[in-house]
């Protein structure tokens, strides 16, 4: 694989591309299909169930539609995985095959909550990000989109979602692709942050931003300074 060291992305993606996101009944799946569909890419909505990803898809802007999640990842050129992370592991076992030779972008951050608020879980892996690698040998995975607001996302008032987003992989075609994906919805800017074994701070960093949000009542995202 090439070397990943990229600078920070501004232009889109020219060309609109398929993007399947698996979970993409949950808010933060539905937040990325809208945004994503509003700068032209065509997205499939994946989740257990194909009435259910249908249902999700018509609330959401034209270009989304729903499928079951084997379906979906089929159809997507670029495939991202938004599912909660007790069913993470499953799923991309059971998707493995559709998902060779793919972009897998994975979003998911592996955390609990107690009485004290959000903390990282230990992975085996070292991350989610990692883990996905593991069980997707043929896939080309990048993390990305970890810290960016559901709310926000959803929000037809906001045209603008003001924040970094931090992409880490190992391929950097792979890389360069999702940040000029990111850099398509207006605001967000995709800044190269290391190798997958680095996904783990950035995974783990959402609970703190989590703790942000709560003490500040607020929906906040990151910025990345002199780059």
């Amino acid at each position: 694989m090439s070397d990943p060291v990229s600078d920070p992305v501004s232009d889109p993606v020219s060309v609109p591309l398929s993007v399947a996101v698996l979970g993409g009944t949950g808010e933060q799946g539905r937040g990325l299909a809208r945004r994503l569909a509003l700068a032209g890419h065509a997205v499939i909505l994946g989740s257990r169930s194909a009435e259910r990803a249908a249902e999700a898809a018509a609330g959401l802007p034209p270009g989304v539609t729903g499928a079951a999640n084997a379906d979906a990842a089929a159809q997507g050129d670029v495939v991202i995985v938004a599912v909660p992370w007790d069913g993470h592991r499953e799923l991309l076992v059971e998707l493995a095959s559709v998902l060779a030779g793919k972009v897998v972008i994975d979003c998911v951050n592996p955390l609990g909550f107690d009485k004290q608020g959000a903390f990282a879980l230990e992975v085996a892996e070292g991350s989610a990000a990692q883990q996905a690698a593991l069980v997707l040998p043929e896939s080309r995975v990048v993390a990305a989109f970890h810290h960016v607001s559901a709310v926000l996302l959803l929000d037809e008032t906001v045209e603008t979602v003001d924040t970094d987003v931090l992409v880490l992989g190992d391929d950097r075609e792979a890389t360069d692709l999702v940040q000029e994906l990111i850099a398509g919805i207006p605001g967000m800017r995709g800044v190269f942050a290391g190798r997958l074994r680095n996904a783990h701070q950035v995974e783990a960093l959402t609970a703190n931003l989590i703790s942000v949000n709560r003490r500040y009542k607020a929906h906040a995202g990151l910025r990345v300074t002199d780059v």
